[in-house]
């Protein structure tokens, strides 16, 4: 076997390199042509297989609704080099029938169960020896035992509160995209939100996740994140529908998926900006520092900026595209189309910028090889945000003497 030379083994690693991060710099440039609607079928089956699984888990054991939802005492304490196991052996000694147990950076416990199977006066005697052992296993005083009681009836009113609450956060959103772009776009992105409710649901189930009002608080924030990266998606179809459409040489899907490959960076970026963050939080500020409510709100967060990054990409654009191909005008440019014995095809954001700029051209890729941007070209000089020459001279400007 012939042994490469230097040059043949600098070049063999160039191409390595470039085949390992060619789909990052396509995106940031301008170069990618995913089909998102073509493959549907696909990110619809993920998430049925994720909701599915949710509702079985739930029909099974339920959610893990906090004392908060359904009433209840809490206890906490700072205790280390204990166990979970060893904990909840001692509180049931004490009384508890179904405590729960968490314990966060090795030094916070939380202990909580309803005790509504008990009168008044079992409860206070009950509660009364927790914090007695909570307070030896902490090996400190029973006056640094935090407890907390809450009642059935203010946990009930906190749940239809709450229900209130996303239903008018539903219903707002759906009147204000209905008249900001239309309603089939409402519709879309309340597919979408439903979604992101239904898999964090699931997710909660399935991991036995306890919910909190801190949960439901993040989730109200997690569908504000998601209904914001969606809107700037369906902004930015309607502005190609204005345009690249009018002449009738694009299908809705084909320009869907224009205008998600437009937007990929931007919501990639977006969503791991809002990710790090908190996984942040997660890491420092529940596992190592202990704090609980940062746990139940960080969590929550996290579960939902991944579901709702994953709706507005492969959910809601998919969805949209489906509405509107029914539509009466979109049937008959994709009957047209088919009829000239046009193929789909996927318009990267740099090609699709060329031929709005000088019309469409014969193979769709102009300044590119092989769906690559040519170096130098005027599609890379178009991607890159620099203002390209239309070949016409421009006057010389006299000096003065």
């Amino acid at each position: 076997m012939s042994e490469l030379t230097s040059e043949e083994m600098t070049t063999e690693s160039t191409s390595v390199k470039r085949r390992g991060n060619g789909a990052f710099r396509r995106m940031y440039r301008g170069g990618t042509s995913f089909d998102f609607v073509g493959r549907k079928r696909w990110w619809f089956a993920v998430s049925t297989v994720i909701i599915v699984l949710g509702i079985v888990a739930i029909s099974v054991r339920g959610l893990n609704l906090g004392i908060d939802f359904k009433g209840g005492s809490s206890w906490e304490v700072n205790a280390s080099n204990v166990t979970v196991a060893q904990v909840t052996s001692a509180v049931e000694a004490d009384g508890l029938q179904q405590p729960v147990v968490q314990i966060l950076g090795n030094k916070t416990v939380q202990v909580q169960d309803s005790l509504n199977g008990h009168t008044t006066a079992q409860q206070a005697v009950i509660n009364t020896k927790v914090i007695a052992t909570l307070a030896q296993l902490g090996h400190t005083t029973p006056q640094q035992v935090s407890t907390s009681h809450v009642g059935p009836t203010w946990g009930g009113n906190i749940t239809n509160r709450a229900l209130i609450a996303l239903i008018v956060f539903f219903v707002a959103v759906v009147i204000y995209i209905s008249f900001r772009f239309e309603p089939k776009m409402a519709l879309a992105a309340f597919i979408a939100m439903v979604h992101d409710l239904l898999v964090t649901i699931g997710i909660y189930a399935l991991a036995g996740f306890q919910v909190t009002p801190d949960t439901v608080v993040a989730v109200l924030t997690i569908l504000g994140y998601s209904l914001y990266d969606t809107v700037v998606v369906f902004d930015r179809v309607r502005d190609n529908a204005q345009s690249l459409t009018a002449s009738g040489r694009m299908t809705y899907s084909d320009m869907v998926n224009l205008s998600m490959n437009q937007t990929l960076a931007r919501s990639i970026n977006t969503s791991l900006v809002a990710i790090l963050p908190v996984l942040a939080v997660l890491v420092v500020g529940a596992e190592i520092l202990g704090a609980l409510t940062l746990l139940n709100y960080g969590l929550a967060l996290f579960v939902g900026l991944l579901s709702g990054a994953y709706s507005s990409i492969f959910i809601a654009a998919p969805v949209l595209a489906m509405l509107k191909e029914r539509e009466p005008r979109w049937r008959a440019v994709r009957q047209r189309l088919n009829a000239r014995g046009a193929k789909s095809q996927v318009l990267t954001p740099t090609q699709a910028a060329q031929e709005g700029r000088s019309g469409p051209s014969e193979q769709g890729n102009v300044g590119t090889t092989d769906g690559v941007i040519a170096p130098g070209s005027a599609a890379a000089r178009v991607a890159a945000g620099a203002p390209v020459s239309d070949g016409t001279p421009r006057p010389r400007k006299r000096k003065r003497r």
